[in-house]
């Protein structure tokens, strides 16, 4: 049998005659199996999306800091605008410098 036919229910013509009873034991083993799959992959799922919900708890820890932070320099900013955009400047290009070394040392 190929994996395709595994993951489909069989055709109608394929299936022996069953007796009501045996058909709905059937299909509470199959729902019952469905149930135990979803629960492994929710709990999988749940692991791996771990490390970006702690990420995220720790952004949601800092927000207000962090919003604190952006005021002040977007007030300082509207003061001076020259002297962000210098800083901005200088923030792009050592960034464009550091990713120029990266690749000639890679």
């Amino acid at each position: 049998m190929s994996a395709d036919s595994l993951s489909q229910p069989p055709r109608r013509s394929e299936v022996p005659k069953l007796s009501r009873g045996e058909h709905k034991a059937h299909l509470e083993a199959r729902i019952e199996q469905q149930r135990i799959d979803i629960l492994v992959e929710a709990s999988r799922y749940r692991e791996a999306s771990r490390p970006i919900d702690e990420g995220w708890q720790t952004l949601m820890r800092f927000k207000v800091p962090l919003m604190v932070l952006g005021g002040a320099l977007l007030l300082k900013s509207a003061r001076h605008p020259n002297t962000l955009m210098r800083v901005v400047k200088r923030l792009a290009a050592g960034g464009l410098l550091l990713r120029r070394a990266r690749r000639m040392l890679l």
